[in-house]
């Protein structure tokens, strides 16, 4: 499935592949690679409470900012709380990130191998094989409370909703 339209990176129209997840639903299952190359599925974190970010790559500024501020915010409200930040970038490339700003609670995952997580979460950018910019919030019984698809990628998400939404869940 493809969505044109939906989204755009400095103002060009782009094409999402896949679904677009809807509060209210399960979340799909999907794999992605970790830091040592081993492939690790959402069912890893069954149990708990996830805030899935998706990202074009975290070598750029809002990348950067957004995985810090949810770094030192969002990991203070719950050890129910799982943070994944996964982009096309390569394992090698995420864990030198967060080596080299301190990242220590947010888990970054890969899905350049197989692109399963962008397709099953609607977020695979179909011109440049990048995902687009996205934040999800999943339940402990893996149901979807919140999904925001942010517009024009290359801008911030709503962190203030996010962290709401985040509180009503880890109490």
């Amino acid at each position: 499935m493809e969505r044109k339209n939906v989204a755009t990176i400095k103002g060009n129209p782009i094409t999402l592949v896949g679904a677009e997840l809807k509060v209210g639903g399960s979340a799909p299952d999907f794999k992605v690679l970790d830091a040592g190359l081993q492939e690790v599925t959402g069912d890893t974190f069954k149990g708990k409470v996830k805030l899935i970010c998706s990202v074009p790559s975290l070598d750029t500024p809002i990348c950067d900012l957004e995985i810090k501020r949810f770094n030192d915010e969002a990991a203070m409200l719950s050890k129910e709380l799982v943070i994944l930040f996964i982009s096309m970038d390569l394992p090698f490339a995420q864990a030198r990130f967060c080596e080299a700003f301190d990242i220590k609670k947010v888990k970054t995952f890969s899905d350049h191998r197989d692109a399963d997580f962008g397709e099953k979460f609607g977020v695979l950018i179909k011109e440049l094989r990048l995902l687009s910019r996205a934040v999800f919030i999943i339940d402990k019984d893996n149901k979807v409370r919140y999904t925001e698809y942010v517009k024009e990628v290359t801008t911030h998400p709503d962190y203030d909703a996010a962290l709401a939404a985040l509180k009503k869940i880890v109490k």
